[in-house]
């Protein structure tokens, strides 16, 4: 199992890349997961359904099943969250997991940057980002730096960026 990081702040098209490049690595036979992690509240689970009420009854992990699908919910009633160890600990063998958020993982990453929301990069701040995926090139975006980001990729390009993903994450510790 490979890992693999996207960074970026809000808004700057981490989903929207994701949604090109996953499909992208599983065309090419891959088994892809990916850990999201939120600074928000997460709610998957609805008020009066059974499990949101056993789960509020106290249940540390509920699971829920159906056809299609299942989900582990598990609380942590004022316990630290997770490390990423622990959480690649609890997926199902794969090819590769794509990680969103995580900042300080020791894991390679690529940010995913649009100069007109008006941010600063997090490239070279965060440990591990190997490339920039942006809507303008490199010399656009800084022209007089000569510290440039070792790999500069278009946003649209999913194929070269599943080849650069594929070729630099890195094998679960």
């Amino acid at each position: 199992m490979k890992v693999f990081g996207i960074a970026g702040h809000s808004g700057m098209g981490k989903t929207a890349l994701l949604e090109r490049l996953i499909p992208e690595l599983t065309g090419r036979g891959l088994k892809v997961s990916l850990i999201k992690h939120s600074h928000k509240v997460i709610e998957i689970d609805r008020p009066g359904k059974d499990s949101y009420r056993l789960r509020e009854a106290g249940c540390m992990e509920v699971v829920l099943l159906g056809h299609a699908r299942w989900a582990l919910m598990h609380e942590l009633r004022g316990d630290p969250e997770p490390d990423i160890d622990y959480l690649l600990g609890r997926l199902q063998h794969c090819d590769i997991v794509l990680v969103e958020g995580f900042k300080d993982g020791d894991f390679p990453k690529l940010e995913v940057w649009r100069p007109a929301l008006g941010r600063e990069t997090l490239w070279p701040k965060w440990p591990g980002i190997l490339a920039i995926a942006s809507d303008i090139s490199a010399s656009a975006a800084m022209p007089l730096s000569p510290e440039r980001p070792p790999n500069w990729f278009d946003l649209a390009d999913a194929h070269g960026l599943a080849d650069f993903v594929m070729a630099n994450a890195r094998a679960r510790y």
